[in-house]
Parts: structure tokens; sequence; C-alpha cells
């Protein structure tokens, strides 16, 4: 017998588990928790690709990969196979580094999208969690590009003149990171080695599989993340991402769809909004559901043609620099669109909600206590973005970042 048909044999069997997603009586039906625990035998290479493939069929085909107990359970499932993180030593050290402002405590927070969405805009949330970075601390999750031209992980491999070291963020390496600079990228490969045994079955069946949704929900230090804003490339699917959102314990987020189908915050109209919030009086986490459009960020709206120019990586990249920068026209589309969803990360996090305008770097501006949709001060954190840059306060914590990833490989 040849290694590769005995490694074949070994593979287990789901497949009593398959027939029942495929039966049309909801009575057999397996639940979450089974679905989870198939899908876990994935990332330790247990199933042949065949049945791989078919149990992700079986989950997109049935719908049953966008209900809200299967994510949240799928997404625990994948970080439990995560590379280990000592998040007792790096709690400690967000302790000492985070800086409190309004009701953010200065834990970790996250912007990403799931991608898939077809716009093929500019990096927007990469280079939103970057600006973010001058006053929250971030932990950005993100992966090459599967669907567009330019993934996060692409872009930030191209930046002129140095290139920060992504692969070299590891666990084992995070602390020396977070000593340093506000700002994290952890690259998936490193992260998730297990999801590699379903890269090939994803690229051959050609559409979205549970996987697209699983990856902002699947951020490796899920249990440090204050805050985050995920955007889905699906309208129908906000409300159950949301429930899962809050299911897998998140008390403070954002889930967003754009109203053309787009997996952030728009720019060219309203965006649909399920924000997560937790009751001080009963502890519970509450879902609302509101839109909101630039107006109420204080911006003018701008056609999605003025952001989505499918550039490369290379060019993306300069772009990025230039806006760190300061080099960017105030008035140019793709800074407004950088604004906006970095706005509302800031505004998420709460530290919008300050009523001083000392941000700790000798800002003199007026805190803008303006109220939007959904209870929040969405001017305030366009305020705050702006800044962000101006100040040089953004680039400084790139900068960090760019030379101690460098400096630990």
């Amino acid at each position: 017998m040849n290694t590769s048909q005995g490694e074949e044999d070994a593979k287990i069997s789901i497949t009593p588990l398959l027939k029942r997603l495929w039966h049309e009586s909801p009575a057999t039906k397996p639940d979450a928790t089974e679905i989870a625990a198939a899908l876990s035998l994935i990332f330790t290479n247990s199933l042949s690709e065949v049945q791989s493939g078919a149990l992700l069929t079986c989950l997109h085909f049935t719908n049953q990969d966008r209900q809200s107990d299967v994510l949240s359970k799928c997404a625990e499932a994948m970080r439990n196979f995560a590379t280990k993180i000592d998040f007792e030593d790096l709690s400690k050290l967000l302790a000492e580094r985070g800086r409190k402002d309004g009701s953010y405590h200065g834990g970790l927070c996250d912007i990403v999208g799931t991608g898939g969405d077809s716009h093929n805009t500019f990096n927007i949330s990469t280079t939103s969690s970057i600006l973010a970075s001058s006053l929250l601390m971030i932990g950005k999750h993100g992966n090459k590009a599967s669907t567009s031209r330019s993934g996060s992980a692409d872009l930030l491999s191209c930046v002129p003149s140095r290139p920060p070291q992504i692969a070299a963020i590891t666990p084992s390496t995070l602390h020396d990171i977070y000593a340093n600079t506000n700002y994290a990228f952890l690259y998936a490969p490193i992260f998730h080695p297990g999801a590699k045994h379903a890269a090939s079955i994803r690229r051959q069946l050609g559409w979205r599989t549970i996987f697209n949704l699983l990856g902002p929900l699947a951020n490796p230090l899920h249990p440090l993340i204050e805050a985050r804003v995920l955007g889905v490339a699906r309208k129908e699917i906000g409300p159950d991402y949301a429930e899962a959102l809050r299911q897998s314990g998140c008390t403070k987020g954002l889930v967003v769809c754009g109203d053309e189908e787009l997996d952030e915050l728009s720019c060219a109209g309203p965006t649909h909004c399920w924000q997560l919030t937790e009751n001080p009086e009963t502890k519970s986490v509450e879902i609302e559901y509101f839109q909101v459009s630039p107006a109420d960020f204080g911006l003018p709206t701008h056609p999605l043609s003025d952001v989505s120019p499918g550039q490369s990586p290379e060019k993306n990249a300069e772009i990025l620099m230039r806006i760190l920068t300061g080099e960017v026209p105030p008035d140019d589309p793709i800074l407004h669109f950088v604004y906006i969803n970095t706005a509302a990360l800031f505004a998420i996090s709460g530290i919008c909600d300050s009523d001083t305008s000392d941000m700790g770097y000798g800002d003199d501006g007026n805190v803008i206590t303006e109220v939007g949709p959904g209870g929040r001060r969405w001017k305030e954190g366009v305020r705050r973005a702006k800044w962000a840059i101006a100040s040089g306060q953004a680039y400084r914590q790139w900068e960090k970042f760019v030379e101690v990833t460098n400096k630990v490989a």
C-alpha cells in the first residue's frame, strides 16, 4: 500500500452526518455542535478532500453556514485549533499600554470584512485599522486576497520602502510587538495553520463557503478584543452575523453592510448597521438595527466607482502611505471612505464618548458632542480620524510596527 492510499484509509468518514445535512426532514438535521465537530476535522486533516468539499457544499446550499449558532460554534472551533497564545501575559501588557478614554477601556479592537462583495474597493478596513492605532490598541486579523486583487496581507507586504514582516508576528513575538506599538497584524496562515487543509478545496468549489464568514469571527486574540467593526457582503446575513457575534461573547461591536452589498460602511449611500451593546443593568447584550449615511459623519457621498479602482497591492500600498503622511487632498473620495470606517471603529470603541479633547498628543480641538443614529458620535469619530493623520500619530505607530516586526524577524 502506498503512503497516500494509507493516509486516505486513515481519514474519518462523516457520511451519516452529510446525509442528515442534506435530508429534507428538519427532524434529522444535525445541530450546530455536531456541525462544528465535523468542521474541526478539517483543521486536523482528518477528512478526505471529497468529504470536506461535500461538507462545505451541504452547508452552503442548505444555508446552514449562515445560521448564527452554526457560525458561533464553528468560529469557536476554529479559534480552539488556532496557535496557542499567552493571553495572561498579553492582558497584563495591554492593561499597562492601553490608553483608557471615554468608555474605551484600553482593550484590543479590530475592523475587518468578510470579503466577497465583488466591488474590489481600496483596502479600507486595513487603512482604517492603522489610523485607529493612533488612539486604540489594534489586533487586525487578515489574509491574502481570495476574491479581490488586494487583500490586507498583500497590501502590507508591498508597502514602500520598507514593509513590515507580517510572517514574523507569531504567538511568541506578540508581546514584543505590543510593547513597542499599538498595532499588530495577525496573518491568518500563521495563527490558523489548520485552515490550509481547506484552501485547495475552497478554490476548486468556486463559491463562498462558511470560511468566508468565519474569518472575522475567528480572530486569534478574541478573548482580548474589546470592540470590533465587522462587514458582511449581503444584507440578509447581517442579523444572524450580529447574533453569532453576540453568542461568541462580544459586548461591543458593529456589523455593517453597505446598501450596495458592500462589506464596509459605504461612502456612496446608506449603510445597514447592527450594533451590539451591553445593557449595564441586565448585563445582557442587545442588538439594535439602524442605518447611517455619509452625512451622519459630516461628509459628502461619493460613488463607489471613485473608490473601486481595482488597483494592485503595490498601487494601493502607495495610496496608503500617501494617506498616512498627509499627502492626499482633503476632498479625496478614498480618504473620506477611510474616515467613515475609522470613525465607526472609534465610535464603537467608546473613545468618542469622552467629553475632553485632549488625546494625549497635544490635541487642542473641540469635542463634537452631536449624537447620530445608534446613539453614537460619528462626527467626533471623523474629527479624531483627521487628527490621527494631521498629528502624525498614526504614521508614528505604523513606523514603530514596521521597525519592531523587522527586528523580531
